[in-house]
């Protein structure tokens, strides 16, 4: 559990957050900061859509704004971690749309307005790749099940899928990345309305940037990175297991869960430990993230080194 002190300095942080109180709640591991007022990058945004508490999970302080932004897996753009941003940085999100259809009672369609207008707080999560590297992350945004409460499931729905925004024309490197396009994912619905499950819409106190998937992506802090989307433009409640890319590639490196496993190695590198971005030294790998206690339950009588 994070302490007051382990939150990234208000230098860093842009200066961009005044702190004016603090009270702490204990509770699933989760510690609650108040606060009086949160200003976001853009300059169409105000604090009226801003929840007045932070919510922070985990042991370890941030990682750097500039490492977040610059080391970036988003293979529409460029498989070079490093020129992710570079790549991305003309991209135009004005025009964003997000439909909501499938088994449910009112499909949705957001704009890029409505999106920014769900009232966020901030979440500092864990973020493990698969690749055996991690972050520790300052995300803004606010639960999906608050967005598929909008659009009321219907009783059926057993799964949600996810697709992310494509376009050769803007993508022009896409299609030698190897990947199936568009990009998609899918969790369970039990998944999907968990609490710790994130919209994201900006982090570090600022809107998304393009390489870090603007300007909504989903944030599943217990499995690995390739499950939290980037930039999508559809979500699909069904009732049957959706199709996901890494499992499409390789469906037997990249399961459907893909819950942080220590004890379940990709068959081409150890899942034991992981190495923090910003540090020298590996250090261990948690069950399910570190967010054992608030999802294993989730997935107790399955057999997690089958269903990976």
């Amino acid at each position: 559990r994070l302490n007051r002190s382990d939150v990234t300095p208000e230098n860093l942080f842009l200066n961009r957050r005044k702190f004016l109180e603090t009270s702490i709640y204990a509770g699933s591991g989760l510690a609650t900061y108040s606060v009086y007022k949160y200003f976001r990058g853009s300059s169409n945004a105000t604090s009226d859509n801003l929840d007045t508490t932070i919510q922070t999970l985990g042991p370890d302080s941030t990682t750097s704004f500039r490492d977040i932004t610059n080391y970036n897996n988003f293979y529409e753009f460029s498989t070079d971690k490093e020129g992710v941003a570079d790549a991305s940085k003309n991209w135009n999100i004005d025009q964003w749309t997000l439909e909501v259809s499938g088994l449910v009672e009112s499909p949705q369609s957001f704009s890029l307005e409505d999106l920014l207008k769900f009232k966020t707080e901030e979440r500092i999560y864990r973020f493990r790749c698969v690749e055996g590297w991690s972050m520790v992350i300052p995300w803004l945004g606010f639960p999906l099940a608050r967005m598929l409460e909008k659009a009321r499931p219907l009783a059926n729905a057993k799964f949600v899928a996810f697709e992310s925004f494509y376009d050769k024309e803007v993508m022009p490197d896409a299609l030698s990345s190897g990947i199936h396009l568009p990009y998609v994912e899918g969790l369970r619905l039990d998944e999907a309305f968990h609490p710790l499950t994130l919209l994201s819409t900006g982090l570090y106190g600022k809107n998304l940037m393009n390489q870090n998937g603007a300007p909504i992506r989903l944030v599943v802090p217990w499995k690995y990175g390739f499950k939290s989307i980037k930039s999508i433009v559809k979500i699909v409640v069904s009732d049957m297991q959706p199709s996901t890319t890494w499992n499409l590639i390789n469906p037997t490196e990249y399961g459907f869960f893909s819950n942080v496993n220590p004890d379940v190695d990709h068959p081409r590198w150890s899942q034991a430990s992981e190495r923090r971005i910003g540090e020298f030294t590996r250090r261990p790998t948690l069950p399910f993230n570190g967010y054992a206690d608030q999802v294993a339950k989730m997935y107790a009588g399955l057999d997690l080194k089958r269903y990976f």
